[in-house]
C-alpha cells in the first residue's frame, strides 16, 4: 500500500507540469508585479514620507545658536564733562573696543495661517497623482499581454488543426498507395498527396517556431519560464460593460486635487504668523551696554509677522492655476472623447467577427460536402487526384480562417476590456 502511495506521488508530481494551466488573468498579474516600474510604488511612498515628516517638523521649536568678536575703532562715550559742571568724583567708564557675544535663540510657531497643513495636502495629493501615473504605465502592460497571450493561443490551435489535416492526408496517402498497388492510380497521383503532406509540416514547422517566440515574450513578460506542458486557458468571450474606468481618469482628478491643494497653499501664504521667542546670551557687554563686564541676559516675546509682498502674484499665481485646472479637465474630455470613439470602433470590430462566424460554419459543411464528393469522383476516375487535393485545402482553409475569426473575435473583446478597463 505504500509503494502504490509513493508511486502516485512520484507520477503527479513528473506529470503536473503537463497539466499546468495559465490564465490570461494570471498574466495581467504577473507581468504587473514583474515589471521593473514597479519599484517606484516603493519609492514614492518613502518620499511622501520623508517629505510629511519634514513639513511637520515645522511646529517644532527651531533653535539657532550665533557667537561673535568684534574690535571696533571708537566706542560710545557720555559727551559731558562732570568736572566743568562742578562735580566731582564721578567716573563714567568706557566700553571698550574687543566685544563678545554668544546667543541661543528659540522660536516657536503658534500659528502659520495653515501653511504646514496645506504644504502638508499638496504632498500627500502630489504622490497619489504619481501613483496614478505610475498605475497607468502598468495598466498599458495589459495590451501587449492580450496580443502575445492571444497570438500563442491562435497558434494552438492552428497547430491542433494542421494535426488532423496531416492525418487526413495520410489517410489519402494510404488509398491512393492501395490505388497504385491495384494498379487503378498512378506514381503522379501520389506525388500531389505527398506535396501537401510536405507542404503541411512545413506550415508546421512555421507555426511551432512563430508559437515559441510568442511564448518566450509571454515568459519575459510575467518573469518566468512557461514550460512546454503548461496550456493557455481560452478565456471566454463574455462581453464586457462599457463604461470607461480607465486609470487615466483617476489620474486628471488626482492632478486637480493637487492643484487645488497648491491653491490653499497660495491662500496660506497670505496669512500673518505668530510665534514666541526666548532670546539667552552671554556676552561682554550684556544688555546694559554701560557695563564693560561679561553678563547672562534673556529676551522672550510675542513676534508677528506678515509678509504682504506675497500680495503681488497672488493673483496671477491662481490664475495660473485654474488655467492648468482647465488644461487638464480638457485633456480629461478629450480622453474620454477618444476612449468612447475608440469603443464604438471595437464593438463594431466584434460585431463583424460575429458575422463572419455565423458562415464559416455553413461555409466548412459545404467545403466537406464539395470534398467528399471529389473523393467519390476521384474513386471512380471522373476527376484527377490533384483535383481532390484542391478541394481537401480549400477545406482546410476554412477550417483555419474559422479559427482565425475566433481568436480575433476574443482579442477584439479583450482589446475592448482593455480600453474600457471592465
Amino acid at each position: 500500500m505504500k509503494k502504490l502511495v509513493i508511486y502516485s506521488l512520484i507520477f503527479f508530481h513528473s506529470t503536473g507540469s503537463v497539466f499546468a494551466q495559465l490564465t490570461i488573468e494570471e498574466c495581467y498579474s504577473k507581468a504587473r508585479d514583474n515589471y521593473p516600474m514597479i519599484k517606484r510604488y516603493e519609492l514614492i511612498e518613502k518620499l511622501k514620507d520623508c517629505d510629511l515628516s519634514n513639513a511637520g517638523k515645522g511646529y517644532l521649536p527651531q533653535i539657532s545658536f550665533s557667537a561673535k568678536a568684534s574690535y571696533q575703532s571708537d566706542v560710545t562715550k557720555l559727551p559731558v564733562d562732570f568736572s566743568q559742571l562742578g562735580i566731582s568724583g564721578v567716573d563714567v567708564p568706557a566700553l571698550s573696543k574687543d566685544q563678545y557675544g554668544a546667543v541661543v535663540d528659540v522660536s516657536q510657531t503658534i500659528w502659520d495661517g495653515g501653511a504646514i497643513k496645506s504644504r502638508k495636502e499638496n504632498i500627500r495629493t502630489s504622490s497619489e497623482a504619481d501613483e496614478k501615473s505610475l498605475e497607468v504605465a502598468l495598466y498599458a502592460i495589459n495590451d501587449r499581454v492580450n496580443q502575445v497571450f492571444f497570438g500563442v493561443l491562435l497558434f494552438d490551435a492552428q497547430i491542433r488543426q494542421n494535426k488532423l489535416y496531416q492525418e487526413e492526408l495520410q489517410r489519402n496517402y494510404e488509398q491512393i498507395s492501395s490505388r497504385i498497388e491495384n494498379g487503378i492510380a498512378n506514381r503522379a497521383d501520389l506525388d500531389a498527396v505527398k506535396i501537401e503532406q510536405l507542404k503541411s509540416i512545413q506550415n508546421e514547422s512555421r507555426l511551432l517556431h512563430s508559437k515559441k517566440a510568442y511564448r518566450d515574450v509571454l515568459s519575459t513578460l510575467i518573469g518566468e519560464e512557461i514550460s512546454p506542458g503548461t496550456e493557455l486557458v481560452k478565456p471566454d468571450g463574455l462581453y464586457p460593460g462599457l463604461s470607461v474606468q480607465r486609470p487615466e481618469l483617476e489620474l486628471y482628478d488626482t492632478q486637480i486635487k493637487n492643484m487645488e491643494a497648491r491653491h490653499k497653499e497660495i491662500n496660506a501664504g497670505l496669512m500673518p504668523r505668530l510665534r514666541v521667542f526666548v532670546t539667552g546670551g552671554y556676552g561682554k557687554p550684556g544688555l546694559n551696554m554701560l557695563e564693560d563686564d561679561f553678563s547672562a541676559y534673556y529676551i522672550a516675546g510675542v513676534n508677528l509677522t506678515w509678509n504682504f509682498s506675497n500680495l503681488y502674484s497672488n493673483k496671477s499665481d491662481k490664475r495660473k492655476l485654474q488655467n492648468n485646472i482647465a488644461s487638464v479637465r480638457t485633456q480629461q474630455e478629450t480622453f474620454l472623447f477618444n476612449t468612447n470613439m475608440e469603443v464604438s470602433q471595437k464593438r463594431n470590430e466584434i460585431d463583424m467577427y460575429r458575422d463572419q462566424l455565423k458562415y464559416d460554419n455553413e461555409i466548412i459543411a459545404l467545403r466537406e460536402s464539395v470534398k467528399q464528393s471529389s473523393a467519390v469522383k476521384m474513386a471512380n476516375g471522373i476527376i484527377s487526384v490533384t483535383d481532390l487535393m484542391r478541394d481537401v485545402n480549400a477545406e482546410e482553409l476554412a477550417r483555419q480562417d474559422k479559427i482565425l475569426h475566433e481568436m480575433e473575435m476574443l482579442l477584439a473583446i479583450y482589446n475592448l476590456k482593455f480600453t474600457t478597463n471592465n
